[in-house]
């Protein structure tokens, strides 16, 4: 029940503590926890980037909805997918999977030129709106171990990708924006959600059972 509990802890935090900053081991471990996240096909098609350095939260502020968060928050992070899926990009990473395994290059070879027939064929938006949805298991999980570290965290699709894709030249990278985290630790009397009870919709309208 220990995640269970971690979950009923944590919400979206409202305002953070500018002077209390998350340990690296602790945002090491949040990192991690994203990184072991799985997602179609193992490919996984996005990076995550880690924003500490003030002066740049500040020029990431401009795109933020909730701007004092980014600016008082220990840390910004940033799930950025590939901008499309690509022969190369799917082969490399099942080349570097054969390789740590042990087995030969192309194992999976009728398996990768399936994924491509699919992927390739498809239109960009289409394409890119799958590589999304693998960011928002990593989200997730990310979530959930900084809770298990009771770090206070807010998940963020509200704010302008095209300055966080222009600041952070993600355009070099291959990558776009999907969605943020906000990491630090809660400024109790202004985080004015806090106090307030944690609300979901019923398991019994929540969940559909097929018995």
């Amino acid at each position: 029940m220990a995640l269970i509990q971690d979950l009923n802890w944590r919400h979206a935090v409202k305002a953070y503590d500018s002077t209390k900053k998350v340990s690296k081991e602790d945002i090491d471990k949040i990192v991690e926890a994203a990184r072991l996240a799985p997602t179609s096909s193992g490919l996984q098609p996005f990076k995550v980037l880690v924003v500490e350095n003030q002066e740049l939260k500040e020029k990431l502020v401009k795109g933020a909805l909730n701007p004092e968060c980014m600016r008082d928050c220990s840390h910004v992070i940033i799930f950025a997918g590939w901008d499309r899926y690509t022969a190369d990009r799917i082969d490399k990473v099942y080349d570097f999977t054969t390789d740590e395994r042990g087995l030969e290059r192309g194992r999976f070879g009728s398996y990768t030129d399936k994924l491509k027939e699919i992927y390739l064929a498809q239109p960009a938006a289409e394409n890119f709106a799958h590589i999304a949805r693998q960011t928002y298991i990593a989200l997730g999980l990310a979530l959930g171990q900084a809770a298990e570290l009771k770090v206070d965290s807010t998940p963020v699709e509200g704010f302008d990708n095209s300055v966080v894709d222009e600041i952070l030249e993600l355009d070099k990278l291959g990558l776009k924006s999907v969605s943020l985290m906000y990491v630090g630790y809660a400024d109790a009397p202004q985080d004015w959600i806090a106090p307030m009870k944690k609300v979901r919709i019923p398991t019994s309208e929540f969940v559909v059972e097929y018995k």
